[in-house]
Parts: structure tokens; C-alpha cells; sequence
């Protein structure tokens, strides 16, 4: 009778098997890792190493530091944001940023990662995937704020680069579709706070170079650029950072031909002649609930 029993098992089990196999699988997204993505020779800068490390202006902040834990790889992380109301750093990676975009775009490992900050520590990242599995995406530039996200892309089934919306839905980012924003907006890399959203852009217009500008939603729609003038100048201005009680503007402009900090504060609703913070090769900061500045270096 046992013998009988094992025996019926294993012909269930062989026919479940075979029932399985005659089955399309369902297509998975790629499992490669990012310290399994990066070149032979790939070195990482630290401190001791850095020919040119980043200069504090401010006695606000201590001297930076290279982030602690697994976000910094011997690869290129870019673009950090840190939502007001979610514990997560967002950014983007790239393995190796000597290979063109149209090879990025098919190593499946390009593209946007999130690590959790807990008990102060940030938590191994994982790819927060925007594409169905097979099809192919180049993301990055990515906003967030409670279930909403905003990225920048290259897709498939589209030419050039688009601006996309995502919701957060049963633990995962999903109905992602084009953002509105008019084509003549010339929309870069943005911030949004309420129902203002900040920007920057090479559009006709501004100081000259790359400027900061802002639209504002109105019944749904987005409209009316603005110049942020008390903030541009003939350099470089970009990549706007909104602190959450929006009194902040965080921005990054060319000082001595370098990428540097600034940080512009808000009285009355207008936005003052913006402070050095960080600078040489400083770009791109977001900040921490604790008020921390992280930037790219």
C-alpha cells in the first residue's frame, strides 16, 4: 500500500510536469545584478583616490562624504531623488557610461533602482521596472511623491525621449503612460510641488544657456512657462530640487566650469539671488527627511 502510494505521486507529479511544459511561460524580467553588470576593469573613486573632491561653501553642512552601503558601485549612479513622504532613495545606474545609449537601453540592467532607508541604513537597491518584461526601456530622470512618479525615457514604439507618469498600486509601479506636457515647454529634468512644477530647458526666452522654469496646473492642464529670472543667469541652471515646505529652491549651476550647488530661499513667494553650497563637480542634490544633501560627484 505505501509502495502504491509513492508510485501514484510520482505519475501525478510527472503528469503535472508535462502539463506544464505544454504551457507558454509567462516572460520575466531579467535577474542580472548591477555588480554583476559592471566592466572587468571598472574602478570605484573614493575620498583617497578623488583628484578633485567636492568644496563645501556652507557652515551649515559637514564635509561630504562618499553615501555609505551598497547605492555606490564601481558603476555610474546619477539622478538621486529622496520623496518627502516615502523612506527611499531613488537614482539611476548605469554600468558603464562609455557605451552608447542604444547599447544601454538592451543590457537589461540600465535604468532606475530604488534602496529603502531603514534604522539609518540604506538597503540593497532593487530595478523598478516601468516596461512590461521583453519589451525595451531606457528610464531615468524619475520624480516621485507618494504613488505618483514621473521618468524620462526612450521606449519602444516611440521615437526620441518622452516623458512618462506612473502610479504605485499593489507594492509595485505600474499604468505608466505620457505625461501632458506641451511639446513647446521643451520639459527637462523637473521637480514638481503641488500644483507647480519646476523645470529646466534650453527654451527661447530665458537668460541664455540652460535655464529654470516653472508651469503651473490649471484645471488640469499645464501652462504659462516662467522664467525663474531671480535664479538664472548666462551659465548653466538645472536640475531643481523643491524642499517639501517648498522655501527651498536646490539647483545646479556651472561655477569655475565645473558643476556646482546653489540653493535659493523663498520670501514672500519670491525666490531670492540663489547661495553656493557645493562645489566641483557637485550636480543634482535632493534631500533626506533629516535635511541631509545628497549630490552627484
Amino acid at each position: 500500500m505505501k509502495n502504491s502510494t509513492i508510485i501514484l505521486f510520482l505519475f501525478a507529479a510527472i503528469v503535472i510536469w508535462l502539463c506544464t511544459c505544454d504551457e507558454e511561460e509567462e516572460p520575466q524580467y531579467p535577474t542580472l545584478t548591477r555588480l554583476e553588470s559592471l566592466p572587468a576593469d571598472a574602478v570605484k573613486i573614493t575620498p583617497e583616490n578623488d583628484l578633485y573632491p567636492p568644496i563645501l561653501h556652507s557652515d551649515e553642512y559637514e564635509t561630504p562624504v562618499s553615501l555609505e552601503g551598497p547605492v555606490n558601485t564601481a558603476g555610474a549612479e546619477d539622478s538621486p531623488f529622496f520623496p518627502a513622504d516615502r523612506n527611499e532613495l531613488y537614482f539611476f545606474f548605469t554600468p558603464d557610461v562609455d557605451v552608447p545609449l542604444e547599447q544601454q537601453v538592451t543590457d537589461s540592467v540600465t535604468g532606475i533602482y530604488v534602496s529603502r532607508l531603514l534604522n539609518n541604513e540604506y538597503q540593497e537597491p532593487a530595478r523598478v521596472w516601468l516596461q512590461d518584461p521583453g519589451k525595451l526601456s531606457l528610464d531615468g530622470a524619475e520624480w516621485v511623491e507618494g504613488n505618483d512618479m514621473l521618468f524620462v525615457c526612450a521606449r519602444e514604439g516611440y521615437t526620441g525621449l518622452h516623458w512618462f507618469s506612473a502610479e504605485w498600486i499593489d507594492d509595485h509601479w505600474t499604468n505608466w503612460q505620457l505625461a501632458d506636457f506641451e511639446e513647446s515647454f521643451e520639459v527637462g529634468e523637473l521637480h514638481r510641488h503641488g500644483d507647480e512644477l519646476y523645470y529646466h530647458s534650453y527654451r527661447e526666452g530665458g537668460k541664455g544657456s540652460l535655464d529654470i522654469w516653472k508651469i503651473t496646473l490649471n484645471n488640469g492642464v499645464w501652462q504659462n512657462p516662467l522664467n525663474i529670472g531671480a535664479v538664472n543667469t548666462q551659465d548653466d541652471e538645472g536640475w531643481p530640487y523643491i524642499t517639501p515646505d517648498g522655501n527651498e529652491l536646490w539647483f545646479t549651476r556651472t561655477y569655475l566650469g565645473t558643476p556646482a550647488i546653489y540653493r535659493s530661499r523663498s520670501e514672500e513667494g519670491e525666490w531670492q539671488e540663489a547661495e553656493l553650497i557645493v562645489s566641483q563637480f557637485a550636480g543634482e542634490p535632493t534631500l533626506d527627511p533629516a535635511g541631509n544633501l545628497l549630490f552627484v560627484h
